[in-house]
């Protein structure tokens, strides 16, 4: 099969969404060398993929400590269009900043205000689901009812943005809504299955308090999901389009770069 940008960018989601649910040591890297790899191979077109899975590598690097890759992966990342400045004041990058060689990458980076403003409302939308997904596993605890409840999703940007490192962490946002809807799931089938147990052994399931859960779960999910819908990120008119350095590395306050 021919690798096209289309079908590398799902490879790329399908990687991270591995990744986020094994965690890398036992997923591994293989999957984001090949698709900078194969990404490389497409030319310019495949550029921004290829800087993807540099810009990956290098934040596993960073969680790694090992301060010396990442620099490199991050480097070879920027060049390729990589300038999501938000991701680079998460924690685990924090100690790259006394780095006179990252300064110098981070300083060349280049970015819109328009860009800016989505990057830091899609890293938010990071936090946030994985906020909402903790409140969810706890809000299930003892539901004696069968229904499964999915977490609420927020709707991806669809502006045209001005520079293509904003794929990357639109396919890093669905990546991640889509790793913790599936472990969502999981969990809520095994809920409602032992639940179903439960009865077919003994009879002696709560029905009534089983109907209110469920009634109860519905209107969570349901003020969970008019949330997300109300959360969509709306382009703020006459926002500025034209390229220029990104803030002063330090000056992104990380987790909560997005007015709630």
């Amino acid at each position: 099969m021919v690798d096209t940008v289309s079908s590398l960018a799902t490879r790329l989601h399908e990687v991270l969404v591995e990744l986020l649910a094994k965690g890398p040591a036992r997923a591994g890297t293989r999957g984001l060398h090949d698709v900078v790899a194969r990404a490389t191979a497409l030319g310019p077109d495949g550029a921004w993929l290829a800087a993807a899975g540099r810009a990956s590598l290098g934040g596993l690097a960073c969680e790694q400590g090992e301060a010396e890759l990442a620099v490199l992966h991050f480097e070879a990342a920027v060049a390729g269009g990589f300038n999501d400045c938000v991701a680079l004041h998460v924690t685990s990058a924090l100690p790259l900043h006394r780095d006179p060689r990252f300064r110098a990458l981070y300083e060349r980076m280049r970015i819109t205000q328009a860009d800016l403003d989505e990057y830091l409302w899609l890293h938010r939308e990071m936090y946030i689901m994985v906020r909402e997904s903790q409140d969810a596993s706890v809000d299930n605890i003892g539901r004696l009812d069968t229904g499964v409840s999915l977490l609420a999703q927020a709707p991806m940007p669809t502006r045209e943005p001005n520079t293509r490192g904003v794929l990357i962490t639109r396919i890093e946002l669905a990546a991640v809504q889509t790793a913790l809807q599936q472990a969502a799931i999981k969990a809520e089938f095994q809920r409602s299955a032992g639940n179903t147990s439960l009865d077919l052994i003994d009879g002696s399931w709560d029905h009534p308090r089983a109907r209110l859960d469920a009634w109860h779960a519905d209107e969570l999910e349901t003020r969970r999901r008019q949330a997300a819908q109300a959360r969509a990120f709306v382009e703020r008119p006459g926002v500025g389009t034209a390229l220029v350095p990104c803030p002063p590395l330090g000056s992104i306050t990380y987790p909560y770069p997005y007015p709630v």
